[in-house]
């Protein structure tokens, strides 16, 4: 059951990155006109740089969970390779555990501010004046599935090392070896 959960969060979390892209192609091609509009008739539309921000910060947490399906957050590794093979599974989940630790953290925190904005009727300090809420709570919604998708994988990567698959862990929790980062590549 964990592990069909697991494709579903999987194949979510690649459709919310395309959305996150989309929001970015989107937000450029604002820009772009706003840049044209400004060089050619000299007239501004206003606020593209606002929005554009807006839109950044929500990609980015629309595609954590995808980045963190695909093992492609950042690690330092140096010292993995020189601990015992049969520890390596349990480091690689103390990482993913540190990793969505944090993720919970700025969960709550941003829980808190998207609270604290919608109780007061929060906008911008902008001329648009944009209720704050609405970028809020997108962002507010990626991080929360970034540590959905966490818990799922690290639910499932305990199941496999009881079960002795250590590959399997490794697949879900570990970091990519050279031949997978090249297969990547090249993919």
């Amino acid at each position: 059951m964990l592990d069909r959960l697991l494709n579903s969060t999987r194949t979510a979390s690649l459709w919310l990155t395309w959305l996150g892209g989309t929001l970015i192609v989107l937000s450029a091609l604002l820009v772009t006109l706003e840049v044209f509009l400004r060089k050619v008739f000299n007239i501004s539309l206003g606020g593209a740089d606002e929005i554009s921000g807006y839109a950044f910060g929500v990609a980015t947490t629309l595609a954590f969970s995808y980045a963190l399906f695909e093992r492609s957050h950042i690690r330092v590794d140096a010292l993995l390779g020189t601990f015992p093979k049969g520890l390596r599974p349990i480091i690689n989940f103390f990482g993913h555990v540190m990793l969505i630790g944090f993720a919970l953290v700025v969960v709550l925190m941003v829980w808190g501010m998207v609270g604290d904005t919608l109780e007061n009727g929060s906008r911008s300090i902008t001329p648009m004046r944009v209720p704050l809420a609405i970028p809020q709570i997108p962002w507010l919604i990626g991080w929360m599935f970034f540590v959905f998708s966490g818990v799922l994988i690290g639910l499932v990567a305990i199941q496999r090392y009881l079960r002795g698959d250590e590959a399997g862990v490794q697949e879900l929790v570990g970091v990519k070896s050279l031949d997978e980062q090249i297969q990547d590549e090249t993919v």
